[in-house]
């Protein structure tokens, strides 16, 4: 799927891909896709608390990913439930190590989004932390077309969306044209 999205796009615009979480087989799943040119890979950090060697182990990844491909941090907003870093530590380390892009999101997909788990006085900081640092934020996180008012004053670099653009509103819908469309014109206006 991945290489035929690369053909249709034809370095158009940036392409990712989400692997799963990481884990110390992360490379190893993912061989096929280290070898395509995508602009971004991301590993979720669901798993890892805040035990001190997560941070390594994505670095010992970064130095085995193609040049041009960046690993993407992922800040998960419900962290205690992922069993992940807080977004504060994840944020510290994209400055610290110069991480070319930062996503924030909702590990659990069970209808809260991402300002449910992340209140936005404190989103805003982190996003201005990274800003300063000159570090590209996605924003995605079960989000809803209502809540982009709120998102879009942060200027975030990209507004990542699934179930929000397919049938029903779910991530197993396929992707539907008006609700595509509501969301083009909402982050135009």
């Amino acid at each position: 799927m991945l290489a035929a999205v690369l053909a249709v796009v034809d370095g158009a615009v940036p392409v990712s891909a989400a692997l799963g979480e990481w884990s110390p087989d992360a490379l190893n799943e993912a061989h096929w896709h280290l070898e395509l040119p995508v602009q971004f890979l991301k590993w979720g950090l669901a798993g890892y608390g805040n035990s001190p060697g997560w941070g390594e182990d994505l670095l010992d990844t970064r130095r085995h990913i193609r040049t041009g491909t960046e690993v993407v941090l992922v800040a998960y907003a419900d962290w205690e439930k992922a069993k992940s870093p807080p977004p504060l530590e994840v944020v510290k380390f994209a400055r610290r190590f110069r991480y070319k892009a930062v996503l924030f999101d909702t590990f659990y997909k069970d209808g809260k989004t991402l300002l449910d788990a992340l209140p936005l006085p404190e989103l805003t900081e982190l996003l201005a932390s990274l800003k300063k640092s000159g570090i590209p934020v996605a924003l995605g996180g079960s989000l809803k077309l209502e809540q982009l008012k709120q998102l879009k004053p942060l200027a975030p670099d990209w507004i990542a969306v699934r179930g929000a653009v397919c049938a029903g509103g779910t991530r197993e819908g396929m992707l539907d044209p008006v609700r595509i469309q509501k969301w083009k014109a909402a982050l135009a206006a």
